[in-house]
């Protein structure tokens, strides 16, 4: 990866494209699922999205092994899509984008009330 790739993002576009391409070939079912899984993982990234490319791998080589196996989508993600993506990005408990900000903005109210304060 160059720079101009890190900077502009192409190659984050290249890959997802890719991904679309991948679940265009699943069952219905499955592509449904995996737009859900998308939905479901997107707070979990940080500023790019980079982080979330190789679990969004995973989760599709996961759908497409199971597909060409035959299972329900039922059968291999239950009902629990939020719960199986939450597991993916690091288990129950895992940092959102939102937690990490909640957690810069109380820094900085703590540190400019300790200034005001003392």
């Amino acid at each position: 990866m160059n720079f101009w790739e890190t900077i502009t993002g192409s190659d984050l576009t290249r890959e997802f494209k890719a991904f679309e391409a991948r679940a265009g070939a699943l069952p219905a079912d499955y592509r449904a699922a995996w737009n859900q899984i998308k939905f479901q993982l997107l707070p979990y990234g940080n500023f790019t999205g980079r982080n979330l490319m190789p679990v969004l791998d995973s989760a599709l080589g996961l759908l497409e092994q199971t597909a060409a196996d035959g299972q329900g989508i039922h059968d291999v993600l239950g009902d629990d899509i939020p719960g199986f993506c939450a597991a993916l990005a690091g288990g129950e408990g895992a940092r959102s984008y939102r937690d990490r900000w909640r957690e810069q903005l109380n820094r900085n109210v703590a540190r400019k009330l300790g200034r005001l304060g003392g």
